[in-house]
């Protein structure tokens, strides 16, 4: 990617979160015609349900989630990290102020969202895959 480019967030991406113990990976399910970046589904800002769109990201490692506080807790104040189930209550920001997927701003590298319980989402690789001719 060149310095300073945001590129669109395709179905596939890489996703992490600050408080996730793994990597995830985006799933576009796409609304209305299908519009596609590098031959796959292209995501918007809207793409940020839950296990539909944002898997998992293994363990949750932040004492603000109520599951890791009680397993903390129970632990004797040992930070115990629990099953991450995402919680994400807003859009991805920013979306591109340029590119429309039906009539929602793309998805791009640059873009976050946030779990509720204090994590920021962002993206690692947008899954594109740029081949240079020899």
């Amino acid at each position: 990617m060149l310095r300073g480019v945001s590129q669109v967030v395709v179905s596939g991406a890489t996703l992490q979160c600050t408080f996730g113990m793994a990597p995830s990976t985006l799933n576009v399910i796409p609304k209305g015609a299908p519009v596609a970046a590098s031959s796959l589904p292209a995501a918007t800002i809207t793409d940020m349900q839950p296990m539909a769109n944002i898997p998992p990201f293994a363990m949750c490692m932040t004492p603000t989630n109520p599951q890791v506080a009680a397993a903390t807790a129970a632990a004797l104040g040992v930070l115990t990290p629990q099953p991450c189930i995402p919680v994400i209550a807003s859009p991805w920001m920013p979306g591109s102020p340029t590119v429309l997927v039906n009539g929602n701003p793309a998805l791009t590298n640059t873009s976050t969202c946030m779990c509720a319980w204090g994590g920021v989402i962002s993206v690692v690789s947008p899954g594109q895959v740029t081949v240079q001719a020899p």
